[in-house]
């Protein structure tokens, strides 16, 4: 009787799980669709229903928002900004990561407590004391005689996105790295291998899970960014990221009426990471799962 009892209490808990899993779903799902509807809509078929499907579907909101608003040219910069980005943090934050969890130094426990302590700086609190740094440093290079390089500078601004998202990336990536016996390494090293040698033939092809989780959470955060890209980017006719050519088209389509070009401009945003996510969608579950179990 327990027995059955105990059966029919999983059983509903299960119906429950799966009801508010579907909910969340719809939550989730039904924006979405309506932003992909609203965006191959005309201009009079906003005025009606938000609900109604368009009678013809407008291709054209597309290539007018990649064209007339510049949204292919500030696509073009958020790639090159978050693939520099993303490249920069690899290069600082593997070898990092690797150094403090496999190694023992004098300092390492001062550089560990600083990376942590990092966690908790909310970046957007300190957007202003960088830009009044980037800012004088221009002053002081204009002053020499030579050009502005740090403001208005898609690098510089890949520099700062990496530097941000290091305390982070580092404590994820010390979380795996933590938990690989070292019976791998030596064995790398009775075969000959130097250090350099075993971090990348040996512990990142196991890392790998890892890193990609590492990539895609990072992808997102650089993709997205919004206030440390207007603020370092302030030259009108210049590099813009999509954020903030997103933003800029917004306001000119809420007073030009061109609602169709604006959620066009949103689909444009929203693929690559939708993309992304389904492409590493299986490799990302199993990093989180590696950094749940072995953290």
């Amino acid at each position: 009787m327990d027995v059955a009892k105990t059966r029919k209490w999983q059983i509903l808990q299960k119906v429950v799980i799966y009801i508010l899993l579907i909910l969340l779903a719809i939550t989730i799902l039904v924006p979405i669709g309506w932003v992909f509807v609203s965006s191959v809509k005309d201009n009079s078929e906003f005025y009606g229903s938000p609900w109604i499907l368009p009678a013809s579907p407008r291709w054209t909101n597309f290539t007018d928002a990649w064209q007339e608003a510049r949204m292919g040219d500030y696509m073009l910069t958020s790639v090159v900004v978050t693939a520099m980005a993303l490249g920069l943090l690899l290069i600082m934050a593997l070898p990092a990561a690797y150094a403090l969890t496999r190694f023992g130094f004098r300092g390492r426990k001062v550089i560990n407590t600083l990376f942590m302590a990092g966690l908790f700086i909310n970046v957007n609190y300190i957007v202003v004391p960088i830009f009044l740094m980037m800012s004088d440093a221009d002053k002081w290079l204009i002053g020499a005689g030579a050009q502005g390089f740090f403001l208005n500078n898609p690098f510089m601004l890949a520099v700062i996105y990496a530097a941000t998202a290091l305390p982070f990336t580092v404590y994820l990536l010390s979380s795996y790295f933590i938990t690989v016996p070292r019976a791998y390494e030596e064995a790398a090293y009775i075969d000959g291998a130097g250090y350099g040698k075993t971090m990348f033939t040996v512990i990142m092809p196991m890392a790998k899970p890892s890193i990609i989780t590492v990539i895609l959470f990072n992808f997102l955060l650089f993709w997205n960014e919004y206030i440390i890209s207007m603020t370092m980017l302030t030259e009108p006719n210049g590099a813009r990221t999509l954020s903030v050519g997103l933003m800029n088209l917004m306001k000119t389509q809420n007073a030009a009426a061109e609602y169709g070009q604006m959620y066009a401009g949103l689909v444009i945003v929203m693929l690559p990471t939708l993309i992304l996510y389904m492409i590493v969608q299986r490799k990302l579950t199993q990093g989180m799962m590696l950094g749940g179990l072995k953290g």
